[in-house]
C-alpha cells in the first residue's frame, strides 16, 4: 500500500467529511431510462470519499512543489517507510481476527483477501529503504506522529470493532497511488538518481489493480449497513490523516507537526 496522488492542478480545497459520517446503505434506486440500478457497497464507499479528493489533491500539490523538493522527497520516503512497514502486520492481524469467526462466511472471505494482499505487499518497506539509500538517507529513528496515528487507528479498529474496517484504510491509500509520470518528474526536479524512485514506479503500476480487487472483495462480502459504516468511517478518517500528513511533510519544519 502506498499513497501519493499525481501533482495535478489544484482544485479549491473542500473540508474533509467528518470521520463519524455513516456510509450509505446499499440499495436499489431508479435511474432515468432504466428500471433500477443497484448501489453496491463499493459504489457507496467511493461516493462517500469523493468530497475528500480536492483537499487531498491540494495537499499533494503542496508536497510536490518544486522549491525544496529534494529535501521534502526524502522526508516523504522516511514517513512512507514507516507506514508501509505496518501494512503486512495489519493485514495478518486482520486475518487472525477473521479466523476467530469460523461461522461467518464473510469473515472467511475477508481473511483470504487479507492473506493474499499481505503477500502482494511483502517487502515493499525494503523497497523504501533502497530508495532512501539511493537518496543518501536512512530510515527515521521514530515514526512521524501522523503515521503512528494512521496505522494505530487500524489496529484499534481490527481489535475492537471489526477487521473489515481495514478495507477503508486500504481503499484510501491505494486510491491515491502515484501517477505514472510522477517519478520522472520528481527525478528531473530533485536530481536524485533513478534508484531513489523504485517504490513510486512500482506502485504506479500495482495499486490500480489492487484497488479494483479490493472493491470486488468488498461487494462479495455483502456487508451489512453497520459494516459498511465501519469501512466508511475508517476511510474518511484515513483520508483526513493522509491530508494532514502531506501538509506536514510539505512544511519547512522537518516534516513534523
Amino acid at each position: 500500500m502506498n499513497a501519493t496522488a499525481t501533482a495535478a492542478a489544484v482544485a479549491a480545497p473542500a473540508p474533509v467529511p467528518a470521520a463519524g459520517a455513516a456510509a450509505p446503505e446499499a440499495r436499489t434506486v431508479p435511474v432515468a431510462g432504466t428500471a433500477t440500478a443497484t448501489v453496491t457497497a463499493s459504489l457507496a464507499l467511493r461516493t462517500k470519499l469523493t468530497p475528500t479528493a480536492p483537499v487531498l489533491r491540494a495537499a499533494t500539490v503542496a508536497l510536490w512543489r518544486p522549491d525544496g523538493l529534494r529535501e521534502r522527497y526524502v522526508r516523504y520516503l522516511t514517513a512512507m517507510h514507516r507506514l508501509v512497514r505496518a501494512s503486512v502486520p495489519l493485514l495478518l492481524r486482520a486475518a487472525e481476527r477473521c479466523a476467530a469467526e469460523p461461522d461467518d462466511p464473510a469473515a472467511r472471505r475477508l481473511a483470504a483477501y487479507c492473506l493474499r494482499h499481505a503477500e502482494e505487499e511483502r517487502d515493499h518497506d525494503a523497497w523504501l529503504l533502497d530508495d532512501l539509500a539511493a537518496a543518501g538517507a536512512g530510515p527515521a529513528a521514530v515514526p512521524h506522529p501522523i503515521v503512528a496515528e494512521l496505522a494505530g487507528a487500524q489496529y484499534y479498529r481490527i481489535e475492537h470493532e471489526h477487521p473489515v474496517a481495514l478495507l477503508g484504510y486500504i481503499a484510501v491509500l491505494e486510491g491515491n497511488a502515484p501517477g505514472p509520470r510522477l517519478a520522472d518528474r520528481l527525478a528531473e526536479v530533485t536530481g536524485l538518481p533513478d534508484g531513489a524512485f523504485r517504490t513510486l514506479r512500482e506502485h504506479a503500476e500495482l495499486d490500480g489493480g489492487h484497488l479494483d480487487d479490493l472493491y470486488r472483495v468488498f461487494d462479495a462480502l455483502a456487508p451489512s449497513p453497520a459494516r459498511q459504516t465501519a469501512v466508511a468511517v475508517s476511510a474518511l478518517h484515513t483520508a483526513n490523516l493522509l491530508t494532514r500528513l502531506f501538509l506536514s511533510l510539505a512544511e519547512d519544519n522537518g516534516g513534523h507537526p
